[in-house]
């Protein structure tokens, strides 16, 4: 697999927002201004919106077309040096057929977002271009009280460092909820709680392979599409699974796994970080990295390096995966680290 990595942002630079799924920008204007200022002030860029990424969330469902043109909007205008998702949603898959494959892998620029973005990302990666799993403009970006340090620091090794860089554990955790609707709580900061820090399941050898991955949920409408990764794709790749705000059970995550069991994909790869979910009691959190290892002992894949309770995806504060780039996971040294910059 040989894929392009897009240029470095640097402060000064023009990031495009647009809305591949949901309207929840349109429905949530303070939050959504909220989100463009702390992106622009903590990262020192200039935020635009692609043409239809106020639009309605019925206007945007009816027009899927519409949102694959925004993005093909931001990756063709010159002046345009990344691209962040708004927010995720339930549709992304309905872009797929117009989607130009041809012209994202001849654009590679930054792209950023999480959730149902997990479709762009499979159709960025069969485009041949590195892309990162991390906030939208809605979420994290605009964080309660600010963008909290753990995911800025994320966002800057991952999108403005050329560099090899390591992956680290947020020290604290959040799913203390804020009304996004209420401006007055814009202000005020979450709830954190301390972070356990990362388990490591199972696993001794270390291991190197291409970071894939995303949201289960979305995962599960996108296999047997176009931009399903290919078998070959999966060789001795580290896949990175989380699980939505919907908090699918652990039997649901369990008979979703068994499907990468019996389509060869769990034989294939090389190690697996699962992360942290969220409205999960420490209980069932325990009950769902369980069926996790469940499955791959069923699956012969005891060997499998398996680390749990990774902070990307729906959990807060969110860290940055550079898709498409190659990891290296050390049970020994207990490190995950990326090999190689994810960007030029």
């Amino acid at each position: 697999m040989q894929l392009r990595k897009p240029p470095r942002l640097r402060p000064g630079d023009t990031v495009a927002v647009v809305s591949l799924s949901s309207g929840l920008a349109a429905e949530l204007p303070h939050r959504y201004a909220t989100g463009k200022a702390q992106l622009a002030e903590t990262f020192g860029v200039q935020v635009v919106d692609a043409p239809h990424a106020l639009r309605s969330s019925r206007w945007l469902h009816a027009h899927p077309e519409a949102r694959a043109d925004d993005l093909h909007w931001a990756l063709t205008d010159d002046s345009v040096a990344g691209v962040v998702s708004a927010i995720g949603g339930d549709d992304s898959v309905r872009t797929l057929p117009h989607l130009d494959l041809d012209l994202i892998g001849r654009h590679p620029k930054v792209f950023l977002g999480f959730s149902d973005s997990t479709v762009q990302h499979l159709a960025n990666l069969a485009a041949g271009v590195v892309t990162f799993y991390g906030p939208s403009v809605l979420a994290d970006l605009a964080e309660n009280g600010g963008i909290h340090p753990y995911t800025e620091q994320a966002v800057r090794a991952a999108a403005f460092t050329a560099e090899p860089y390591a992956l680290q554990a947020a020290q604290e955790w959040t799913e203390d909820m804020l009304d996004w609707a209420d401006p007055e709580l814009q202000p005020l900061r979450r709830r954190h709680w301390p972070h356990p820090g990362w388990t490591w399941m199972q696993g001794v050898h270390a291991v190197e392979g291409r970071l894939l991955g995303g949201c289960m949920d979305v995962l599960e409408m996108a296999k047997g599409t176009s931009v399903w990764p290919s078998p070959d794709d999966w060789d001795g790749a580290v896949l990175a699974l989380e699980i939505s705000e919907e908090a699918p059970s652990p039997d649901q995550v369990t008979y979703w796994l068994r499907n990468y069991a019996a389509t060869g994909v769990l034989g294939r790869i090389g190690a697996m970080l699962f992360a942290r979910p969220l409205w999960y009691s420490p209980k069932d959190t325990w009950l769902l990295y369980d069926a996790v290892r469940r499955v791959l002992v069923e699956s012969g894949r005891a060997d499998l390096p398996l680390v749990v309770g990774l902070d990307h995806g729906h959990g807060s504060p969110m860290g940055v995966l550079p898709l498409g780039c190659r990891v290296r996971v050390d049970p020994a040294r207990r490190a995950i680290e990326v090999a190689e910059p994810a960007v030029t």
